[in-house]
């Protein structure tokens, strides 16, 4: 892994190389960028993909123990880390965690050409409403460490309104494994997956900056998962209706998780859509 360092602390992250357009991905909480690993295994020979770990529960390494953790501050982070590594015509590729549109909303994106948005967070569903029924553990003293001891059982791993509502095939058992294990270890890790997990704002806040991100121009694709329990399907037109310049794709027997569910149909729509919208 390389890394660089951010104003948060250490940034790790994976890089193919290649002289080709620069896509960086963005997952979710609790997870890495080996929930891409199937569509980057794809893309990788056509362009130069970059998998950070953001400070989501899943990174080795603690951020700074003052760092700005919160939604915004995460937004924020996405902006440095484009910046420290000095990307230019970035395809942001995003699932589960709404990150990029907050992005958007709070950083120059003069960085970023294009957009994919693949079943995420959007608009108020911050966080989905399943997971915010866990958010008074995760303000309780100790909670976040019950509900990692809870993520190494078979139930919490596939359990209703966990990770069995994330993806309708089981993501492998060492997949999962590297997912959880280092808020399960380290208590600094926890704390830092805590401060995100708590801070979303109030609804009309999360209206504005869905708002402010759409003043984004450039060419958005957005791919949803017709049987999505997280992510309201409405939310995919929604946000096809918001951006000025954007196409929806519709993919079914899948969840949230569309690179686990189906990562064929997912590479190819990326696929198409950098190919056409490549100069």
């Amino acid at each position: 892994m390389n890394q660089v360092e951010v104003s948060a602390g250490t940034i790790e992250y994976e890089d193919t190389g290649g002289d080709g357009p620069v896509l960086v991905f963005i997952h979710g909480l609790l997870m890495d960028g080996t929930g891409w690993r199937h569509v980057v295994g794809e893309l990788r020979g056509r362009y130069r993909c970059i998998l950070p770990t953001w400070p989501l529960g899943s990174h080795r390494k603690p951020m700074h123990p003052d760092a700005d953790l919160t939604l915004i501050g995460m937004g924020r982070l996405i902006g440095e880390f484009l910046d420290a590594l000095d990307l230019r015509e970035v395809t942001l590729v995003q699932n589960d965690w709404g990150g990029a549109q907050i992005f958007l909303a709070v950083r120059n994106p003069e960085r970023v050409s294009r957009l994919v948005l693949t079943a995420c967070e959007a608009f108020d569903n911050y966080p989905p409403g399943p997971v915010r029924l866990l958010l008074p553990l995760a303000r309780m003293p100790g909670g976040f460490r019950v509900l990692m001891t809870v993520l190494g059982t078979r139930l919490g791993r596939r359990g209703p309104g966990t990770w069995g509502w994330m993806s309708k095939r089981p993501v492998p058992e060492e997949v999962y494994d590297a997912w959880f294990r280092p808020a399960t270890v380290d208590r600094e890790v926890r704390r830092d997956a805590a401060k995100y997990a708590v801070s979303a704002p109030p609804k009309r806040e999360l209206l504005d900056l869905a708002a402010k991100s759409a003043e984004f121009t450039g060419p958005v694709l957005i791919v949803w998962a017709t049987e999505d329990r997280m992510m309201p399907r409405d939310h995919g037109r929604r946000l096809a209706e918001l951006f000025p310049d954007s196409r929806l794709v519709e993919i079914d027997d899948s969840y949230t998780l569309l690179a686990e569910d189906q990562p064929e149909k997912l590479t190819a729509a990326i696929g198409d859509f950098l190919a056409a919208t490549d100069t």
